[in-house]
């Protein structure tokens, strides 16, 4: 999640938005490079939504779903589930490298990327945007709004009953270890999806609204033109986040982090040594 997160900010930002504001003439601007951009664009951040509705999913087996429990929540199915989601997301996001036509032909080279004209016409293009658009964002937000409503109930009913029963066999609430561990865990959940469901809102209601109305924006200052790039700094800001998160709430990340740190230190000191 944290590498797909990492790549949303790299691939978008820096490769596709700043080199067209700051550097519209580099080698980034050539037609099969720019189409190859914004393919990825597309299919990390769709693997980057889709691994975080899966990291819910599995919180949500391990707190709902006992039976369930102990044959899903494995190494084995992470890495199957991790394999498969980013897979199909990535064979999803092919089509937007055919979308691309090049604005300038010059010496026999492309330049510039703009959408061809069928894109806007043809009925199989439309389709395929608004399929891509109901699995992201629409189906994600919705399928997370509506497993942390039911984990935040059952938790709620769990801990009530847990704190009975050890009020009934102690006699008084001492501090109760299983308890804190799912605070932690329940902190960590809801750190990671409550960020993409308000990132994300904007998005969403901003999509559902231009389907409805069929309303474009016209120009910079118009407030359509204001709110669709808000809403897509917010939709990159849920990628930055939950690389925080990791940072602050899991030990064995901050952990890894370090190592990862420390090795080219430690080489650079093993070289000198020698």
């Amino acid at each position: 999640m944290a590498v797909a997160d990492l790549l949303v900010v790299i691939t978008d930002p820096i490769l596709r938005q700043i080199p067209s504001i700051y550097f519209p003439d580099s080698f980034l601007s050539i037609t099969p490079i720019c189409s190859s951009v914004s393919f990825l664009v597309f299919a990390i951040t769709m693997v980057s939504v889709w691994l975080t509705v899966a990291f819910t999913f599995d919180r949500f087996v391990t707190i709902c779903c006992e039976k369930l429990k102990t044959k899903y929540c494995t190494e084995r199915t992470a890495v199957v589930v991790i394999g498969t989601v980013s897979v199909l997301c990535t064979f999803e996001s092919v089509p937007w490298y055919f979308t691309i036509e090049p604005m300038y032909i010059i010496d026999n080279v492309p330049w510039y990327c703009i959408l061809k004209q069928s894109f806007h016409t043809s009925p199989t293009w439309n389709a395929f945007e608004l399929f891509h658009r109901i699995l992201i964002p629409c189906v994600p937000f919705f399928l997370m709004l509506l497993l942390n409503v039911l984990m935040v109930r059952r938790i709620l009913a769990a801990s009530r009953g847990r704190r009975r029963l050890r009020c009934l066999s102690n006699g008084e609430n001492h501090n109760d270890p299983e308890m804190e561990n799912r605070k932690k865990s329940i902190i960590l959940l809801f750190s990671i999806s409550g960020s993409f469901i308000l990132l994300w809102v904007t998005q969403v209601v901003f999509y559902i609204y231009q389907r409805i109305t069929k309303l474009y924006p016209t120009s910079i200052n118009d407030p359509l033109y204001i709110t669709e790039y808000t809403a897509g700094m917010l939709q990159l800001l849920s990628s930055c986040t939950n690389t925080c998160v990791y940072a602050v709430t899991q030990t064995k990340f901050r952990e890894e982090l370090r190592k990862v740190v420390k090795y080219p230190l430690n080489l650079i000191v093993k070289l000198v040594n020698s």
